[in-house]
């Protein structure tokens, strides 16, 4: 990937003069669009297959479920066509108003939000629930990538560039955190990953680590359910047969498990799982474990690839060929996002890591989240169209 400075001269990249090196609009990456619409399609089978039992919980039809799921869908992939349509560098123009839009949406939850789950993340207004946490996700990625490219000349300095990016992420993440400890701490971690590209120095992330280790520390210490949570991890690591584990405290992981072992290599056919009726949330959270029952490890697989895809046409192609840095970043941002969720999702599923609660991209039931990915999804195709010619560089 090759970072300039925005202000710097582009003749200055591999010794070539501006003329050289063309950015022209072409079409968007096709390939990532077919990852986005193939997710899509294993998504509406999965959650066919698993929202039975849910739809008899709220006196519906399965049939009417996967209707409004299928329109959600539809939903999310024409705000990507939108999102892909609209320049980039005009969504970033907006980042600050989103970043305060949404930090007053994330404490009208803390007053006014619905609880599900155990958890208060919802916001219902006018009979629309939708999560905030997803808004300030997506505008704290835009709004850090906005901040780094324009503070390039002066990106080592603590107070001009440390400071300003530090204070929108501790407290955003802050903000999410309370309620939403997973999301928070993988926002974190995207946010650091996003200031070491932009060439934040070294000590001053340091800093934010530990202060990322201190407020997460808190937050753990102040939830009953999170320390289960990692109290259950920590058994099932150790003994996935104890008593703790067989009793219920690890219900969720166990039948996890279970489902994806009669899954075996081919599955056990579309439609058939047994374990939807027994796994808490199949539709969302454990839909990963629903997939390989059905499909097999194949099947599994074969998801686990579509990621993969996404992850090196995001950052090989997209970021590395985007016209300038922000769309570089942007690009970075977007894909670790979209690829980070779905690999989380898998890793709960299958017993690498502890029970989160966040949903698999474009598969998963869900509305907000499912909106705010086709939105990344979107950016990234945008960003794609606009790139850097790179045959200019091998005719030079």
């Amino acid at each position: 990937m090759i970072y300039t400075s925005p202000h710097s001269d582009i003749s200055n990249v591999m010794g070539t003069s501006p003329e050289d090196i063309d950015t022209r609009a072409q079409g968007s990456d096709r390939i990532l669009l077919m990852a986005v619409v193939m997710l899509m399609m294993v998504g509406i089978l999965a959650v066919y297959s698993s929202i039975a039992f849910f739809a008899q919980s709220k006196s519906t039809t399965a049939g009417q479920l996967i209707i409004g799921h299928i329109i959600k869908l539809g939903i999310a992939f024409f705000v990507m066509l939108i999102a892909s349509k609209v320049n980039y560098r005009i969504i970033a123009k907006f980042s600050r108003l989103a970043m305060v839009i949404s930090w007053v949406l994330l404490l009208a939850v803390l007053a006014f939000g619905t609880e599900q789950f155990g958890a208060k993340r919802w916001l219902n207004i006018g009979g629309f629930s939708f999560q905030p946490s997803m808004i300030a996700t997506v505008s704290l990625l835009v709004h850090i990538c906005v901040l780094l490219s324009e503070k390039q000349d002066y990106i080592k300095d603590f107070k001009k560039a440390f400071l300003p990016v530090m204070f929108w992420v501790v407290i955003t993440c802050g903000l999410i955190g309370i309620e939403d400890f997973s999301s928070a701490g993988l926002l974190l971690v995207i946010s650091l990953v996003l200031m070491f590209i932009g060439r934040i120095s070294v000590i001053q992330l340091g800093t934010l680590v530990m202060i990322g280790v201190i407020g997460g520390s808190f937050l753990l210490s102040q939830s009953s359910t999170r320390q289960s949570r990692i109290n259950q991890y920590m058994t099932q690591i150790k003994d996935i047969e104890s008593e703790q584990i067989l009793q219920g405290s690890g219900y969720q992981a166990q039948q996890a498990h279970i489902a994806i072992a009669q899954g075996e290599f081919f599955g056990v056919g579309i439609g058939k799982s047994t374990q939807r009726d027994f796994l808490p949330a199949p539709y969302n959270d454990f839909i990963f474990a629903i997939i390989a029952e059905e499909y097999g490890l194949a099947g599994a697989m074969s998801l686990i690839f579509l990621f993969t895809l996404i992850l090196i046409r995001g950052i090989v192609f997209i970021a590395r060929n985007a016209r300038d840095y922000l769309g570089s970043l942007l690009a970075v941002g977007c894909t670790l996002t979209l690829v980070a969720y779905g690999f989380v999702n898998a890793g709960v599923a299958s017993g690498l890591l502890p029970v989160t609660g966040l949903p698999m991209p474009f598969v998963s039931y869900g509305g907000t989240s499912m909106l705010f990915a086709g939105m990344m999804a979107g950016i990234l195709l945008n960003i794609s169209k606009h790139h850097r010619d790179r045959r200019a560089f091998f005719n030079a």
